[in-house]
């Protein structure tokens, strides 16, 4: 028992390193993710240590660097978020923009081989989705892609 005392002393006497291990851990994860939930984390580590310097047992620094950060991510980071968020360019890139479109077939659509062209003006080596067969001039729409290659299925109007 007297060990246990002994050791319990020792972790409540130097939990202040252990709170700025935190923090530095939880910045580093921030700096990587970029989403502002770490950096709450770390702010209610620093909750914690104030409540150690403090001279607060370690359970309620515990309790107090919980409830700091719960109230930060749940009332902070939402405002952030949008903050950060507010001025992006909504539209759509890269293959995001191209899922959805239309095309023509250019030459026979199969589950092996094909092309399209699509309305944005892209030419691209296409597959049937349902396993089919596209003749050229066949209306399609882009389901996905895979790659290079744009999945294809036949709608029944051209855009």
């Amino acid at each position: 028992m007297d060990n246990l005392n002994t050791v319990l002393q020792g972790i409540e006497e130097w939990s202040w390193i252990g709170w700025l291990v935190l923090i530095a851990l939880f910045l580093v994860i921030e700096m990587l993710t970029l989403d502002f939930t770490f950096l709450m984390l770390a702010l209610g580590s620093g909750f914690g240590l104030a409540s150690d310097l403090t001279g607060l047992p370690i359970w309620a620094q515990v309790i107090i660097a919980a409830l700091a950060a719960a109230a930060l991510i749940l009332l902070l980071r939402p405002p952030l978020l949008r903050r950060l968020h507010r001025n992006e360019d909504p539209t759509k890139s890269n293959i995001d923009a191209v899922v959805g479109l239309h095309g023509t077939v250019l030459l026979q659509v199969t589950s092996l081989t094909g092309q399209v062209k699509l309305s944005n003006g892209d030419t691209w080596t296409a597959r049937a989705v349902d396993g089919g067969v596209l003749p050229p001039g066949t209306p399609v729409s882009v389901v996905s892609i895979e790659g290079a290659t744009a999945h294809v299925r036949p709608t029944a109007h051209e855009e």
